[in-house]
Formats: C-alpha cells, sequence, structure tokens
C-alpha cells in the first residue's frame, strides 16, 4: 500500500476506533473514495467494537473482577495495539483476532 493512500486514509481509520460509533462514521467518511487502508481499519474496529459489547453482555452476568478484568485487559490491549497501528499507518491485524475480522467483514470496503 502506497504511502499517499494511507494518508487520505489515515483520519477514517483513527476515527473507527471510537467504539462503535466512531465505526459508522469512519463507514461514512469512507463511502464515496474506498480507500483500502481505511477499510482495513475500519473492518478491524468493527470486529473490536463487537467483540466487547459482545463479551461485555456476557461477563456482566458473572459480577466478579476475577472473569472481568482480563476481558478488560484483553480489548484494551488490542484497542491500543489496532490504534496505534493505524496512527503509525501500518496495516497489522490486531494479534489472535484480526485476521478473523478481515474475513468475517470483507464486505466492508
Amino acid at each position: 500500500m502506497d504511502q499517499e493512500t494511507i494518508d487520505k486514509g489515515k483520519a477514517s481509520a483513527i476515527t473507527g476506533y471510537i467504539l462503535i460509533v466512531g465505526v459508522f462514521i469512519a463507514m461514512s467518511m469512507n463511502s464515496e473514495d474506498k480507500n483500502k487502508f481505511a477499510s482495513f481499519h475500519i473492518r478491524q474496529a468493527l470486529g473490536l467494537s463487537l467483540t466487547f459489547i459482545s463479551l461485555g453482555l456476557i461477563i456482566s452476568n458473572f459480577d466478579n473482577l476475577m472473569i472481568s478484568v482480563p476481558m478488560w485487559i484483553f480489548i484494551s490491549v488490542l484497542w491500543s495495539y489496532s490504534i496505534f497501528s493505524a496512527i503509525r499507518g501500518d496495516v497489522k491485524p490486531a494479534p489472535l483476532v484480526g485476521e478473523l475480522f478481515q474475513k468475517a467483514f470483507k464486505s466492508i470496503s
């Protein structure tokens, strides 16, 4: 991916990491020019947001710190890795789940 594509899509890519609202804003920002860099990070951000919400819904039933703290750490590490990857201009999927997000949301471009 060339540097011009990365520079044009960087704002949309970073915006996507603002939980679920940012994903929808980034999708609308990327709707006209279909930047590949932005699309990659929008898929990552959507996957992370849905993972956060679904794990939160499941784990909230237990009301136990031994269960909820690892979930928060897991999501925080993945989110930090992904947003710093977008800021640096890298196209690296999130560890463990990034490739799954790319396959599951391949229709989002």
